[in-house]
């Protein structure tokens, strides 16, 4: 029996996280998340994170040797070709994690949380695409809030992704997220239990 594979996307704060958190608790399903295996990618004295020290420099670090991605944000999130680079090294990585623990992984259900599901070409990882999306005012709102930035800014990191209508378009599942918790919740486990014939 082939395996059940989750893609769980969407743009940025439009409630992935929420999702994914409910899928795991409510379904026991495993969660694998895109934006571990970056952060892992990155890790003090990896070689991915010596060739962005070496193209950007030291002040690209923090004083322990970490990522000051706070400074990075601001050199890709207005500067697509910067950003191209970057994932470029990233997005392989990630992409070899995530098929390492679905060989490993015993369940017969998995999703792969992934925020750049199309942009890092990942859709055949993946036998079912759920797209999460929520307005374009609640996503600036929430970005706000959540990691404390200007309106500029958050709009930047919204615009240096996909447009959402356009991930919608190629969804076998569309959860909007822009009504109250329970009724995103009901989606979900409408979905779970009725998969999309793909």
């Amino acid at each position: 029996m082939t395996k059940r594979i989750i893609g769980l996307t969407g743009g940025i704060a439009t409630g992935k996280t929420t999702v994914a958190n409910y899928l795991a608790s409510a379904y026991n399903l495993p969660i694998f998340d895109a934006d571990i295996y970056a952060r892992e990618a990155v890790a003090v004295g990896s070689p991915i994170l010596q060739a962005i020290a070496q193209r950007y420099g030291e002040q690209i670090l923090l004083s322990d040797g970490n990522l000051n991605r706070q400074k990075l944000g601001e050199v890709i999130f207005n500067n697509p070709q910067e950003r191209n680079w970057v994932e470029s090294l990233i997005h392989p990585y990630v992409g070899d994690r995530f098929l390492e623990e679905i060989a490993r992984s015993p369940s017969q259900t998995l999703v792969l949380v992934v925020p750049l599901l199309f942009e890092a070409k990942m859709t055949d990882f993946v036998t079912e695409i759920w797209v999460v999306s929520c307005s374009e005012e609640q996503q600036v709102e929430r970005l706000m809030q959540r990691n404390n930035l200007t309106l500029e800014q958050a709009q930047a990191r919204i615009m240096s992704q996909m447009p959402i209508l356009e991930k919608i378009a190629r969804a076998d599942v569309v959860l909007d997220n822009s009504s109250t918790l329970e009724v995103v919740l009901k989606q979900v486990d409408k979905a779970v239990n009725y998969p999309p014939l793909t």
